[in-house]
């Protein structure tokens, strides 16, 4: 559940680093040995994944529904913390009334059970909060992890033994634990799906710190970096135009691999009740108040888990997409390596 564990056997410490197993796809993040696609080669090759066009279609959709959600509520006539105790049936326990969970003209997916608050509204705002928390961590992710990583394979010997041993700390750092303490000793008055963001993004980085590492170590080697050191090009400008370009692909990647993770982290921490705080919606949170009413309304508890798992089946096909675009060997990789394990 925790979703923020970042450990990739890409690389170890020290200065040397050996090339990723060619049997093993999951290593194969982008092609060490070329420049990532262009945009209209990525594109094509993109839109030769349906599953992933459909994926990334849910995604489009679920982005458009977070960012307007204030006004898809208002197009309702709904907000998320109006109590209705009217449409609630006190007799049955304070299910909603009607049928589905109270689903009517005013209230398209009903009500919550115990508060009478508009479910499409929370559903709606729930989704940008899970969104903003997980592109907020996995951005933060990306930028740290891939300093550190530039940093190690381009610092002479003791720099890339020195940082490659903190990258290996947070690989191996039980972040949901961590998370937990920091989230129940930082004040209240810290808004929290920002907090949310900030412990899962400086919690797992490691996994791209080492990935942009072997990457940049891969890349040193290659004639045109050579060629741009000999000629007396600093080392940060080596590294803005030679290497970035060529980081691009797998960290794109591996970011893709992250956002969906992040979203099952956040829902995981607010249904501990330690994540996003009422009256802030949350598809976590609401489910952690649905386990308490799923015999009485089932509706309830039906339609947040049934938005989480397809925004992350969503995310994770266009991931799964966007490497092959980038990467289209690892596909070949992957039937070589399924065949090889089936024959053996």
């Amino acid at each position: 559940m925790t979703g923020v564990s970042s450990e990739h056997p890409l690389a170890g410490g020290g200065a040397a680093a050996a090339a990723p197993p060619a049997g093993d796809p999951s290593l194969d993040l982008a092609p060490a040995d070329g420049p990532a696609p262009g945009g209209r080669q990525f594109w094509h090759r993109l839109r030769a994944e349906r599953a992933a066009l459909a994926g990334g279609a849910v995604v489009v959709l679920l982005v458009l529904v977070a960012v307007a959600a204030p006004l898809l509520a208002a197009v309702e006539g709904q907000d998320t913390t109006t109590y209705h105790a009217a449409l609630l049936d006190s007799k049955a326990g304070a299910v909603p009334l009607g049928h589905f969970g109270g689903v009517s003209g005013t209230h398209w997916l009903g009500v919550e059970p115990g508060t009478g608050r508009d479910l499409f509204a929370r559903l709606a705002y729930g989704a940008r909060t899970s969104l903003a928390v997980a592109f907020g961590a996995t951005i933060l992710q990306v930028v740290v992890g891939t300093a550190f990583g530039l940093a190690a394979g381009l610092g002479n010997r003791a720099v890339d033994g020195l940082l490659s041993r903190v990258a290996d700390i947070f690989v191996t750092l039980p972040a949901l634990v961590f998370a937990i303490a920091l989230l129940a000793v930082v004040p209240g008055g810290f808004p929290r799906p920002l907090l949310l963001a900030l412990v899962l993004g400086l919690l797992a980085w490691g996994g791209t710190a080492k990935i942009v590492r072997v990457q940049v170590l891969t890349q040193k080697s290659l004639d045109h970096v050579a060629a741009s050191r000999l000629a007396g090009s600093s080392a940060w400008r080596t590294a803005r135009r030679e290497l970035l370009p060529a980081l691009v692909a797998p960290v794109l990647a591996y970011a893709a691999i992250l956002l969906p993770s992040n979203i099952v982290s956040e829902a995981g921490l607010s249904f501990l009740g330690i994540g996003v705080n009422p009256p802030t919606a949350s598809w976590g949170q609401m489910l952690s108040t649905a386990s308490t009413w799923y015999q009485a309304d089932s509706a309830y508890v039906l339609l947040p888990a049934l938005l989480l798992l397809v925004t992350v089946l969503a995310f994770t096909v266009l991931a799964e997409g966007v490497r092959v675009a980038l990467d289209p060997r690892s596909r070949s990789r992957l039937r070589i390596g399924t065949r090889k394990g089936a024959a053996s």
